[in-house]
């Protein structure tokens, strides 16, 4: 293997389900400034809306996320496309 290209700063850090608070640990490069404290130990800490723990294609169960309101933004958005003109011709 080549010297140099594979990099140099692995270390463990701490994944955190955002929907529903599951924690795991894994070797990443991952850069984060937050840190968490998982099981009396400090870890840098990176923040998932979805991971394998609420992805409905591993859990089985079908479950709506709007973590931003995206649903609303795009209602509102586009509800005055939606609304039906009227013309009347006399």
């Amino acid at each position: 293997m080549k010297k140099g290209v594979h990099p140099e700063n692995y270390r463990l850090v701490a994944f955190k389900d955002m929907s529903n608070e599951e924690v795991f640990l894994t070797k990443s490069t991952a850069d984060t400034k937050e840190t968490i404290i998982h099981e009396g130990v400090e870890y840098p800490v990176v923040k998932m809306e979805i991971s394998r723990t609420s992805h409905p294609f591993y859990t089985g169960k079908s479950k709506l996320i709007d973590t931003a309101g995206r649903i609303d933004k795009f209602k509102n958005k586009y509800a005055k496309f939606s609304k039906e003109t009227k013309t009347t011709e006399e």
